[in-house]
């Protein structure tokens, strides 16, 4: 009884530290709390990570700065003996094995303790050489913003949490109703954000914008029209471009939009691949759900600094109908490596909830089906193109291959777990309630996973802090451009960092 109590009262938690004390409340009553502090368990390799801990430490401890710089050599990963395992972050309310925990703070330790050394035996040059190769190695984590119409709200509360633990990743992409709200944290710098998410702040934008759906949703079937969308977008993105909002504000945004004729392939948008296209047009874009709302021209900025249509012969639609979350397109672009999910695309919202309850066969089986579907949709694709004045019932059908040929998951997945509105009402209107209701539920639906991406992201965000240290410090070498003093020895440790 204490058991499910517990869980009522974590469900209604109104800030994450309240959640916090009633997880580890429940894990205390489960008996969890025991299996937290006991290293053994077959579900990783305790003993590989033990050893490791303890003689990273003993370095430190010791300033033995030769050995520890040779040690983290060896290799700073992420799933070190399978620690990165979901079975091993999914059994205890309050977080995972503290092993696990304790052996992730001592690296961030020790690569603090290397970046504020001052010694004459690693100096600075070899030290970025190492930080620079070590941040390439390990990896980085994305952010990805599904579609989903005013679901979309939700994702305000995924960022919230995840910005007020200050463990936001920099990279944040952004699809249809997802590229809405990459586009307004992707703006913002962090003091702006947390202006932004003051509770008085973001009750008065709730009922800004619920007025601007109220004054406009003359759209079909009620839906919020298109000058409605695009005021919205206008009030709450300022008029930059890709490169000069990463310029101020350091994140790197990437926001999907698919291509309104056939045989066109979608964008990835962002500061490397489109860097003068203007944010507020890429996201109207992808909010340009077919049907409903027209394709858009993009604008970007010319060399004279002025607005011109960008690839004025190409319009784009919503960019969750081709790349609602991609992953292989950030990792070629950022190096990224590991994803959270945020999804609350309500076309594929009911199939991702019933995959992940069923049992490993049923979801194989499921799995086999959603495959056939995919192949038997292409196929009847390449037959319609060969069929004269058969283009409209092509582009549906390529429509729909487009939104289940995807992938709708990643490492860390944070999914609505109700809709909260009318179905029918996924492209309307909402009252300021509706929409701090789907805020709220995207905070609740994070803190569960916060001590999870804690966990994963520590390492890269202590790399990326004392990388910007050196970067503020004065030009930094490029990695790769020199050799270390200690020759063989540092070389055969780093061929596994």
């Amino acid at each position: 009884m204490k058991k499910r109590s517990l869980e009522r009262q974590m469900a209604a938690a109104g800030t994450y530290e309240e959640w916090r004390d009633l997880a580890h409340e429940h894990d205390a009553a489960t008996g969890m709390d025991r299996w937290r502090t006991r290293d053994h368990t077959r579900l990783y390799d305790y003993e590989a990570i033990r050893e490791r801990l303890d003689r990273l430490r003993a370095l430190r401890i010791q300033g033995d700065d030769i050995g520890l710089l040779f040690a983290l050599n060896e290799g700073i990963h992420g799933n070190m003996g399978g620690m990165g395992s979901a079975k091993l972050h999914g059994r205890a309310q309050s977080g995972t094995k503290k092993l696990v925990e304790a052996y992730v703070d001592e690296i961030v330790d020790a690569l603090e303790y290397l970046a504020n050394l001052e010694s004459d035996e690693i100096d600075d040059a070899e030290k970025i050489d190492f930080f620079f190769r070590v941040n390439h190695c390990f990896g980085r984590t994305a952010l990805m913003l599904s579609g989903g119409g005013t679901l979309g709200f939700h994702h305000v509360g995924v960022v919230k949490a995840l910005h007020e633990q200050r463990m936001l990743p920099r990279v944040i992409s952004g699809a249809s109703a997802g590229s809405l709200i990459a586009g307004i944290i992707g703006t913002k710098t962090d003091a702006e954000l947390d202006a932004f998410f003051d509770a008085e702040s973001l009750a008065e934008e709730a009922n800004e914008d619920t007025g601007i759906m109220a004054r406009t949703a003359e759209g079909p079937a009620g839906t919020i029209g298109v000058d409605s969308v695009r005021q919205m977008i206008e009030r709450m993105i300022p008029n930059e471009t890709f490169q000069e909002a990463y310029a101020r504000t350091g994140r790197q945004i990437s926001i999907s939009v698919a291509p309104a004729e056939l045989h066109q392939t979608s964008r990835l948008l962002n500061a490397i691949t489109s860097p003068n296209v203007y944010i507020r047009t890429a996201v109207q874009a992808s909010c340009a759900v077919p049907g409903v709302y027209p394709p858009v021209t993009l604008y970007g900025k010319n060399v004279h600094g002025e607005s011109q249509p960008y690839l004025p012969s190409r319009r784009w639609i919503d960019g969750s109908m081709s790349d609602d979350l991609p992953a292989k397109r950030l990792a070629r672009l950022y190096g990224t490596n590991h994803t959270i999910v945020s999804l609350v695309n309500p076309v594929v919202l009911p199939f991702v909830r019933r995959v992940s309850e069923m049992n490993p066969f049923a979801s194989g089986v499921a799995r086999l089906g959603l495959e056939f579907t995919r192949e038997f949709l292409n196929f009847q694709r390449h037959q319609l193109a060969q069929i004269p004045r058969a283009n409209a019932l092509n582009t549906v059908v390529a429509g729909i291959h487009g939104l289940i040929g995807q992938t709708y998951s990643g490492d860390i997945n944070i999914i609505a777990t109700s809709p909260f509105i009318d179905p029918r009402r996924y492209l309307g209107a909402l009252s300021e309630d509706e929409m701090m209701n789907l805020i709220q539920s995207g905070e609740r639906a994070t803190w569960p996973h916060l001590n999870s991406i804690d966990i994963a992201t520590k390492i890269s965000r202590a790399l990326d802090t004392i990388l910007e240290r050196y970067e503020r410090a004065g030009p930094m070498p490029r990695s790769g451009r020199r050799r270390s003093k200690r020759g063989p020895r540092a070389a055969k440790g780093s061929q596994a960092a």
